[in-house]
């Protein structure tokens, strides 16, 4: 039992590795620049690993791929909304939004996503599962028990230490609504969130002035919390996004 669980738990790295790498590829693709995708710090995307783990155990003795497609399609969407649901109530955010897509459901989900996990689902159950299990089986017991320890040590911490980063997160936007306003403030001007663009406000001050604001800005987040931000273009915080906007500009290239 506790070997089967320990592959298990290898498997989870692997299709969540695999995941990080196909978000990060693509996204990266799309912005044009090297993008860290994963929730985690490390080259993690757990729902995938998730997804792909309940794939194996629910399908691993169905060798029809139609029937593979369809119940992976349906339960990726499950899952995908219920992780978008689970974490926008634990973190007050939203870090993904479809509703530019069509046939999306609340932004959570969309169609195009649920027929690319069916697939995905065809292409783990008949075609890397196999494969994947055969190297795990040939791991050393001894080998696999420290190896199987140490990963889990290091995804328990970077789990941690990512969801107490996010988890004061707001308390971190509110610190930058303040600093923005004050150091506006002291250079002669005001900052009224929501007023007008942001881009239409940052030109309104001085060079000195946002040297000022990045400076401060800085001093406020820390290194995840702005790779969370520059890693999910569509992270929303709901009556807080103008300050979300604010953060993107002034972590932007300097004009």
């Amino acid at each position: 039992m506790i070997i089967t669980l320990e592959h298990y738990f290898l498997w989870f790295l692997f299709y969540s590795s695999v995941g990080w790498m196909y978000e990060s590829i693509l996204v990266s693709c799309q912005q044009h620049r090297l993008v860290n995708r994963g929730f985690l710090n490390g080259p993690l995307c757990p729902i995938y690993g998730t997804g792909a783990i309940l794939g194996v155990a629910i399908l691993g003795n169905v060798h029809n791929p139609i029937i593979i497609f369809l119940i992976s399609m349906v339960g990726a969407t499950i899952l995908e909304y219920t992780t978008s649901w689970v974490m926008e109530q634990l973190f007050h955010a939203r870090w993904w939004d479809y509703s530019n897509f069509r046939f999306n459901l609340q932004g959570r989900v969309c169609l195009l996503g649920a027929l690319i996990f069916g697939l995905g689902g065809v292409g783990v159950v008949l075609g890397s599962q196999p494969y994947v299990e055969r190297v795990t089986d040939m791991i050393p017991l001894p080998m696999l028990h420290t190896l199987v320890t140490v990963l889990a040590l290091i995804t328990i911490i970077d789990l941690a230490v990512t969801v107490a980063g996010m988890l004061e997160f707001e308390r971190v936007l509110d610190s930058v609504s303040q600093v923005v306003q004050d150091v506006a403030a002291r250079a002669g001007g005001t900052w009224q969130w929501g007023s007008s663009a942001v881009s239409d406000r940052m030109r309104e001050l001085s060079q000195d002035t946002v040297e000022r604001l990045r400076w401060a800005v800085n001093g406020v987040i820390n290194a995840q919390q702005k790779r969370m931000l520059k890693s999910f273009p569509k992270f929303q915080v709901p009556d807080r996004q103008d300050i979300i906007d604010s953060l993107r500009e002034l972590m932007g290239p300097r004009r």
